[in-house]
This record gives structure tokens, C-alpha cells and sequence, in this order.
């Protein structure tokens, strides 16, 4: 399905005023960017707007308001000094601070062209100096509404960084309304369909004691923020509630701004869930489309460390975490999840059916979450160790994660986090060969004689591909999964990925060379990696049978005709016994309807656990 969302994440930056003067926010911002994402900044502006009243000689007006809160009061004739001061310091400022990073920069108030669009408020009730009360009808204020997403779009394709501020338009016709810079921050991320959203202030996390700089409070659910928030924080709590409407993690950062967590107050969508499942929502929540996963490794390295497991994320951005013996000779069992999801995350809700609804629920972070409450719950006998690793781009062709823990991280047993159901085992999985076919054809007319445009030539090489490799492999299962074509050229170009599924036992050497030797057409292979098919026997499949009786569980035993990491492992692994398990309908995988209710985690999860502490029973025994 083509969601028309690019493959790169978007981080929005609502960076304070106070941040951008002391300018070390800026080479974290450039770092964001040097792991492949895309950055829109959304800059505050209270310091530039009184450094440029200073320089021209005016007093900021104010407004009291009945609750004795002071406001900037915006009148159409100080909107103007307002719009001048974002765009004479304040935009300037970010424009030099990341272009000194290397970074190319597009900045703009957020009226300019329309880029975003608001209703103006009410009449605003006002004190008097006299103690009275008036209302002031030419406040031009407003709570962005309408955001030019694909004019915004464009612009972070073409730049390294876009940074937007405020004021935005007004609908009215009366010109720009100021509006606030979290608010705005929180808006642009709901529509642009943010993965990430941090709030970046001069100040600590929200604190549960405004006194007490260290009382940052960490993790807060829709609605708890407010008794804690005062003055300018009232603002970005409210911003915060805001975004939970949308699709990204969010948090306040404080003065150690995004790259040290330990200030951080998060949000997270929803009610505070039960405890034995939160870590479940919670890894929901946080987006890790591959190559981004890197936000929720992190969470959840803190996370291990704080219930007092040994954690890291090793060089390949793998998590990996540790119980037991550092011994060679030590018994093995790693239980090996994954920390990505395919594209187009949407905000995680629980339905009315108790469900939890949200990319990766079922494929795979429900198998890893359970994974990660196992480890902490095991007491790991001595001479043993229990190793969880949440892996890198499993969605993706690269298995970077697979590859880096095949070749460093040794073991006796495996079982891979991917959905089974609480009652089936998963002992095997098709092989994947995927290849890029393309082919180039000389520009013609169409209605010439004996015309062939690219895509014919390159359909009949699909064809001609396909029957081939299924010559060899006549179970496997083919698809065409992407195509393109390309007339912008000298000559026409046509591109195809190919992709097989293929049955354990089938030669994907034999595969490869049969593709390399097509004629017709450039046939790259992308990936070429063999089923694998364990037994039913063995120490692991006994250990998981024999919880499953435990818990009253008929169990089912299948190969899937998916491909997971568990067939890279194989490819060196010659002897490691490994299973699949996790909670889950498999059938939901990459669809737009995956959910996962938490009795059937509950009851995988219990079965997982029973099925460790068998393993380790029979290497104590054999001792």
C-alpha cells in the first residue's frame, strides 16, 4: 500500500528562545539529521521579540488577564514589530546556527505563504488599572488549525532543516495572528504525521515539585499533566495533550535538551494502563519504522537498567540484554525479538474490545515487550545465561541487526519474537530471494511499428525471470512488490523487484545463478537466503511442550511461508536449535487493522516464561 509517506523519519523540534541563545541545541539538532531523518524546527521567539524591541526603542505591551497571567498584547499594529523581530533575530539565529553545522536551511514565519493557518480567538476579557474589567477585540491571536502539508513536505525534501515560527495566517483577511510556539509544534507534528515530537525548554522536565529541580516527573498519560503545570509550562503540557492526537512519541526536554534522558517528562496516549502490560503500550507507542529505531532502543535500555538488568545497544543499534554467567562455557538461550515495524505508524488507541490497536502490536514488539518482562522475572540458574536482543532492520532487506548477532553473540538455543499465537510454536520458515530486475529501451514513438516500451520489456523479463526460478522451486510463492518507470532519460528505464518465497530445501545458490544468467535484462540479487526447518524433538521444542501442557495448551507446530531472523542465524548456525513464538495474529501483520488483546499477551507471555525455566531445568540437570 502506498500510504504517500516517505521512508524517512520526521523529528519536530520545538526549540525555546532561551535554548537558542545558548546554541548547543544546534549540533544536536545536526546530528538528528546525520542519522537520516528529516528536521522541522519550530522556533520560540520571547528573547528575539525583546531584543528587537530593545534595539528599536519600544515597550513590549502587556495584557493582564483576569487570573493575573500577563500576556504579549498583539495588536495588528504590534504584529507587524512581532513578525519583524521573528524574522530579524530569531529565524536568523537558527539559520546560522545550523548552517555553522554543515546543514543547508529554509526558514519562515509560519503566515508566510499560508504555510499554516488559524481562526482567530475570542474577544479577550482584560483587567483594568483601575481593577475593572474590558474586552480588547483587536488581539490577533490564534491556535493553529490548517497546515500546508504537502508545501511543507517539499520543503524538507529539498533542505537538511526547516525551521518555522510563529506568527501564522490569519483566516479572517486581518493578517497574522501570533500563536503559541508549542501549540504550533504540536500541530505541525499531528499533521505532518511526526514520528517524533520534543518540546525543548530553558527549564527541567515538568516537576512534580516546582522547588525541587530534581522531582522531574518522568511518564505521564493523557490528562495527568496539567495539576503539575504553571506559568509559560502550562503551554507546552497543553501542546503535549495535543500531540497525543497524533502519531509520535513526545516529551519535554529540559536544559540537557534530547540526547540525555534522564530530565525528561514523556507522554504517553491514553489512560495509565496495568501494570504487567505497560511496557507493552508504551514500546507500542514510541515509532521505530526500520532505520529508525533508535528512540525506542533507547527507552528501552533505560528501562532494563532501571529494573537492575545489565543493557546496551551494541554497534549495530541492536538492544541487547543480560542475565547470568559471562562464562564461555555458560548455558545459552537467547531470546531474539525485533525493534522495527514497517511504514505508516498511526496513534496508539486501546479499541472497546480492551485491544490495543497500533503499528507493531502484533509484528513484533508484543513478542519483545514479552521477552524483556521474561528476562526480568527469571532468576537464571548458575552456569547460565539469558541473553534478550530487540534487532535493527528485520522489515528491511539489509537484516543488519540479524547479521551483527550471528557473527557476535554466540548461543545453545534461540527463540525468535515473532507472532505465532499463544498456542502454536513456529518451527520453520520459507527462505526469501528477492531480486532487482530493470531493463533500458531506446525513446520511440508508442504507435511505431513493432513498438516496445519499457514496461513491456520489462514485464516479459518478469516473465521469462519468474518461470525460471519457479522451474527450480515450484512451491515457492512470487510476487512483483514494487515497479518503476523512468522516461526522463536518453532512453526509457524500467525497474522490478521480484520477490520469492522459498520452501526449506530449496538451493537459493542454484536460484541465484539461474537469475544471473537471465538474458534480456540487468538482474541484480537483493537478497538470497534459505529456508530453515527444525524438528520436533529436542531440548527446546520439549521445554516449550511441556509448558504448553502446563498451561492446558494443545499446541500447534508450523512453517511459515513468511521469512524472519531466524533464517539468517541459520545460515551459520548449523546445529543451534531454534523455534519461533511470540503473541499475536500473524495475519495482521503489516495491515492497517494490527492489534493485540492483553489476555492473549498474558497467556503467551506465561507460557514463554514456564518454557525458559524448562530449558534451564534441563541444563541443571544434565550438570
Amino acid at each position: 500500500m502506498n500510504t504517500g509517506r516517505t521512508s524517512r523519519p520526521l523529528y519536530v523540534v520545538k526549540v525555546g528562545s532561551a535554548t537558542l541563545e545558548r546554541g548547543e541545541v544546534f549540533a544536536e539538532l545536526a546530528r538528528i539529521v546525520r542519522r537520516g531523518a528529516r528536521l522541522l524546527v519550530v522556533a520560540g521567539g520571547a528573547e528575539g521579540i525583546r531584543a528587537h524591541y530593545d534595539r528599536i526603542g519600544r515597550t513590549v505591551p502587556e495584557l493582564e488577564l483576569k487570573s493575573g497571567d500577563k500576556v504579549r498584547y498583539c495588536s495588528p499594529e504590534e504584529m507587524g514589530h512581532i513578525v519583524d523581530a521573528y524574522q530579524s533575530v530569531t529565524l536568523p539565529n537558527v539559520d546560522e546556527g545550523l548552517r555553522e553545522q554543515g546543514l543547508s536551511v529554509f526558514t519562515a514565519v509560519a503566515s508566510q505563504g499560508g504555510l499554516v493557518e488559524a481562526e482567530p480567538n475570542r474577544p479577550l476579557r482584560v483587567r483594568t488599572a483601575s481593577g475593572g474589567s474590558r474586552v480588547v477585540r483587536d488581539h490577533r491571536v490564534g491556535r493553529p488549525e490548517r497546515v500546508d502539508t504537502a508545501r511543507i513536505a517539499t520543503l524538507l525534501e529539498g533542505f537538511d532543516a526547516v525551521c518555522v515560527s510563529p506568527p501564522v495566517a490569519g483566516s479572517d483577511g486581518g493578517g497574522p495572528l501570533n500563536a503559541d510556539a508549542d501549540v504550533l509544534a504540536a500541530v505541525l507534528s499531528n499533521a505532518m504525521r511526526a514520528d517524533h515530537l520534543r518540546l525543548v525548554t530553558g527549564t527541567a522536565g515538568l516537576l512534580s515539585d516546582p522547588g525541587d529541580p530534581d522531582s522531574t516527573l518522568p511518564h505521564l498519560y493523557s490528562g495527568e499533566g496539567a495539576p503539575y503545570a504553571g506559568g509559560r509550562m502550562k503551554q507546552k503540557v497543553r501542546a503535549a495533550e495535543i500531540a497525543l492526537d497524533g502519531s509520535a512519541d513526545v516529551a519535554i526536554c529540559g536544559p540537557h535538551t534530547m540526547e540525555r534522558r534522564e530530565g525528561w517528562t514523556r507522554f504517553w496516549p491514553g489512560e495509565r494502563p496495568e501494570g504487567d502490560i505497560e511496557l507493552l503500550h508504551r514500546a507500542a507507542s514510541i515509532p521505530s519504522v526500520s532505520r529508525d529505531e533508535r528512540e525506542l532502543v533507547s527507552y528501552l535500555v533505560d528501562r532494563c537498567r532501571e529494573k537492575g538488568v545489565e543493557a546496551f545497544e551494541d554497534e549495530a543499534g541492536n538492544l541487547v540484554a543480560v542475565k547470568g554467567s559471562s562464562a564461555d562455557d555458560a548455558a545459552r538461550l537467547m531470546l531474539m525479538g525485533h525493534v522495527d515495524t514497517v511504514p505508516a505508524p498511526w496513534p496508539v488507541r486501546w479499541r472497546e474490545d480492551g485491544a490495543l490497536f497500533g503499528r507493531g502490536t502484533v509484528d513484533a514488539k508484543g513478542c519483545l515487550a514479552s521477552f524483556l518482562e521474561v528476562l526480568e522475572e527469571t532468576e537464571v540458574p548458575e552456569g547460565c545465561r539469558l541473553t534478550v536482543v530487540g534487532a535493527v532492520e528485520e522489515e528491511v532487506s539489509s537484516s543488519k541487526g540479524a547479521f551483527h548477532v550471528r557473527d557476535s553473540y554466540p548461543a545453545d538455543a534461540v527463540v525468535i519474537g515473532e507472532p505465532s499465537g499463544s498456542g502454536t510454536l513456529t518451527i520453520g520458515y520459507f527462505g526469501l530471494f528477492k531480486l532487482g530486475i530493470s531493463v533500458d529501451v531506446a525513446k520511440g514513438h508508442s504507435a511505431g511499428k513493432d513498438a516496445v516500451s519499457a514496461p513491456d520489456a520489462l514485464m516479459a523479463a518478469v516473465d521469462e525471470i519468474r518461470a525460471q526460478i519457479l522451474s527450480h522451486a515450484p512451491e515457492a510463492l512470487s510476487a512483483l512488490i514494487d515497479l518503476r518507470v523512468d522516461t526522463a532519460g536518453e532512453s526509457d528505464r524500467a525497474e522490478a523487484v521480484l520477490n520469492f518465497r522459498v520452501p526449506p530445501g530449496v538451493d537459493v545458490g542454484l536460484l541465484r545463478k539461474t537469475a544471473e544468467e537471465a538474458r534480456g535484462a540487468d538482474v541484480a540479487v537483493l537478497r538470497a537466503t534459505p529456508g530453515f526447518r527444525g524438528g520436533r524433538g529436542g531440548p527446546l521444542v520439549k521445554a516449550f511442550t511441556k509448558s504448553f501442557a502446563a498451561a492446558g495448551a494443545k499446541p500447534r507446530f508450523v512453517v511459515k511461508k513468511g521469512t524472519s531472523d531466524m533464517n539468517t542465524l541459520a545460515t551459520t548456525w548449523e546445529g543451534v536449535p531454534m523455534v519461533a513464538y511470540g503473541p499475536g495474529d500473524s495475519s495482521l501483520d503489516h495491515t492497517m487493522d494490527e492489534h493485540l488483546h492483553p489476555d492473549e499477551y498474558r497467556r503467551s507471555r506465561g507460557v514463554l516464561a514456564e518454557a525458559v525455566r524448562n530449558w534451564f531445568a534441563q541444563k541443571e540437570n544434565r550438570s
